[in-house]
């Protein structure tokens, strides 16, 4: 059964990945908010199906709002490689508070717009990432629990 929800008309396309944050403020008196809201905080979702149904909206930029299926997707998250980072194996995902600023994985290194010490089930293991301080670090993609 397909998750149905709510998204800007701009942003309405298939294939779109997306992590929903939380409820805005500006909708708490919209009568079609709980299809909005029907998506859990934090997780990473996949526009599977466009559906002809628009909606008004006053958050949205143009007004309005597409009615989309989406599916929850795994998420990307970089983590220290060891014994426990291989495929099927449950970690908590923590953050590395790295200070190097420049590099291009601090965001997925440091869990930045993500939860931290949420438990988690490896789904595979990607690429090795060049750390410039030298630590092996690998991109994961994780289903959280």
């Amino acid at each position: 059964m397909a998750k149905i929800s709510l998204i800007g008309l701009d942003l309405a396309k298939e294939d779109l990945e997306f992590t929903f944050v939380t409820p805005l403020v500006g909708c708490a008196e919209c009568r079609i908010k709980n299809v909005c809201f029907n998506l859990e905080p934090g997780k990473n979702y996949r526009v599977k199906k466009v559906r002809d149904k628009v909606h008004p909206c006053i958050v949205f930029n143009h007004d309005k709002v597409a009615t989309i299926e989406v599916e929850e997707v795994d998420e990307k998250v970089n983590l220290q490689y060891g014994r426990k980072v291989q495929e099927g194996s449950k970690v908590t995902v923590k953050s590395m508070n790295c200070d190097h600023y420049t590099c291009p994985n601090i965001e997925t290194c440091n869990l930045l717009h993500k939860r931290e010490g949420i438990k988690a089930t490896i789904s595979k293991v990607e690429e090795k990432l060049d750390c410039p301080k030298g630590y092996d670090m690998r991109k994961v993609s994780v289903k959280m629990n």
